[in-house]
């Protein structure tokens, strides 16, 4: 990652975790094509312990259902790239992590994985909060690996503060 892109998250994580404790919200992260980046970006800031749960860093897709909840049959039907997996993911980790707004990221980062429909950069973020409110957005990111995965977690972190604005 860039380092204007990692100040740029950094910056939006701090704003994120200030916004979780003014709020009184407990977050938590369920990451697959990130790797933990977002829980990363999150713990750089400090302070970070007053409102972040953890995350849970789900590559496999057994790991997606056994931890996250996440049905067999969206994966078997959608596969693990899709805005019903992203879903999932995300009120999984509010359920497991005991949160208020959990965020989730699913896709393809590259170089390799892409599949007809589903191409190098298609990531889902999605998030829960409130009461059993859920959403997700399709994103298309351009360039290489550490590109989409950057972008990836400005997406989430973005997500997440629009979540406590509707809140």
């Amino acid at each position: 990652m860039d380092s204007d892109c990692e100040r740029t998250n950094r910056a939006l994580a701090g704003r994120l975790i200030e916004a979780c404790r003014l709020a009184g919200v407990r977050l938590a992260t369920a990451e697959s094509c990130t790797g933990g980046l977002i829980g990363a970006a999150l713990t750089a800031t400090p302070g970070a312990s007053t409102v972040y749960e953890g995350g849970v860093v789900c590559y496999q897709n057994r790991v997606k259902a056994a931890l996250l909840g996440v049905s067999q049959g969206t994966l078997a039907r959608v596969g693990a790239v899709s805005a019903e997996c992203a879903r999932e993911m995300a009120l999984g980790a509010r359920r497991a992590l005991g949160a208020d707004l959990a965020v989730a990221v699913t896709g393809i980062a590259g170089p390799g994985g892409a599949t007809p429909g589903k191409p190098v950069g298609l990531v889902y973020v999605a998030a829960a909060w409130g009461d059993g409110r859920v959403t997700a957005t399709e994103n298309h990111f351009a360039g290489d690996r550490d590109a989409v995965r950057a972008q990836t977690v400005r997406r989430a972190l973005d997500l997440a503060l629009e979540c406590l604005e509707r809140k």
